[in-house]
């Protein structure tokens, strides 16, 4: 992140605290689209998804008194968003509902490969359809199969492409927890995608 953003961001924080709320409205229309991105790809549920953003603006509009500038405030406050999705994810489980991430992905070797929301071309014959509705249904049900910690930093890493820096710094953990978390997720996330395709 630049210096003159972290040095807008600081500016707005300070007068919000000092009674402007417009500066916290623009500080919503800064964030809340790629807060909703993040929010969406750990939950995979669009209503969940708005949900916790909305709660995690409110969360920061209480909390942002107290902000000390440690790190920048889109860490601070994607912080928010990765634990409320924690929480709200947790408790879709509790309740038995359905986790859905629709992402596809390169299984490639490549330590940066991308993964990417896949859209069906509607000019594909049926068959070509099917085979990529049956790819994207298979890699959903991998993707569910990932513990929460791994399933984390595919998302920021590959659809927020956040570098392993702002990962962990907004997971609380260490440059090298991350690196590894990373490598052990696209691994998982491969045997499991082979074994229910094959399945």
């Amino acid at each position: 992140m630049s210096e003159n953003v972290k040095e807008r961001d600081f500016e707005l924080i300070e007068r919000f605290t000092t009674g402007n709320a417009g500066a916290f409205e623009r500080l919503v229309e800064l964030y809340a689209a790629r807060a909703y991105q993040i929010a969406y790809g750990l939950l995979g549920n669009r209503q969940d998804a708005e949900e916790v953003v909305q709660d995690a603006f409110l969360k920061a509009h209480k909390k942002l008194p107290e902000f000390r500038g440690d790190s920048s405030f889109s860490t601070w406050f994607y912080r928010i968003i990765t634990n409320l999705s924690r929480n709200r994810y947790h408790w879709n489980r509790r309740r038995g509902a359905e986790v859905n991430i629709s992402m596809s992905a390169s299984f490639s070797d490549d330590a940066d490969a991308k993964l990417e929301m896949e859209i069906p071309d509607k000019a594909l014959n049926p068959q070509v359809l099917l085979q990529r509705k049956e790819t994207e249904s298979a890699l959903e049900r991998s993707l569910r199969a990932l513990p929460e910690n791994l399933r984390e930093v595919l998302v920021l890493r590959h659809t927020e492409e956040m570098s392993y820096a702002e990962m962990a710094s907004m997971l609380g953990c260490e440059l090298g927890t991350v690196k590894s978390r990373l490598a052990r997720a696209r691994e998982v996330l491969r045997k499991n995608y082979y074994a229910t395709d094959a399945g």
